[in-house]
């Protein structure tokens, strides 16, 4: 029957054909096996190689077979072999970390004159805060021992001066204060003409 396309084929054909599925799975059992006898997991060189349990009595069966060398060893040194990269990349590669290593020699050399110049700036920015800070306790120290001697002295017809003296006469106000106009104005008659007892 050629006209059937192998639909409906006789049990000749059936020995004949081996099942795909079946195939399959051994030909990956034997891959995996080779895959554990280059690694060191397989049976060592004294031992026998244990055969592939055949999937259907119909079947052949199936030896194991070695991927590649047992040698783990060697294993590494064929995949390096295969790998092996251009010569122009590993040119590349050297000039490439070669230029890294003096970037990064740089950048430290640089850090630490920063680090070295944060440092003196800080210093002298301390002993610039110190000095200012000492002129100004010098000022505020003769400042408040002037004020206490003013205030202690006590001269008739004195008192409206020094009350001009703790008042600010700038005629130029901000509009967000009130209008002092006048009272600057009597303080000033006051300290001119000062009134009599």
């Amino acid at each position: 029957m050629a006209d059937d396309f192998g639909f409906f084929s006789s049990s000749e054909g059936a020995a004949a054909e081996e099942d795909p599925a079946a195939a399959f799975l051994a030909q990956q059992e034997s891959e995996i096996a080779g895959i554990e006898n280059d690694e060191g997991f397989g049976p060592t060189e004294g031992e026998a190689a244990p055969a592939a349990a055949p999937a259907d009595a119909g079947e052949r069966c199936v030896l194991q077979e070695s991927n590649g060398p047992t040698d783990a060893y060697a294993a590494i040194a064929k995949a390096d072999r295969l790998t092996q990269e251009p010569e122009s990349i590993r040119k590349w590669r050297e000039e490439q970390k070669k230029r890294l290593e003096e970037l990064d020699a740089a950048s430290k050399v640089t850090e630490q004159e920063w680090r070295e110049k944060a440092k003196k700036d800080l210093e002298e920015w301390n002993l610039r805060q110190n000095e200012q800070m000492e002129k100004n306790r010098a000022n505020n120290r003769a400042s408040e021992e002037a004020f206490l001697k003013e205030s202690k002295e006590e001269s008739p017809g004195s008192e409206w001066e020094k009350v001009a003296q703790l008042c600010d006469f700038n005629p130029k106000s901000s509009k967000q204060s009130k209008d002092v106009s006048r009272m600057r104005s009597v303080l000033i008659s006051l300290k001119q003409t000062p009134l009599s007892r």
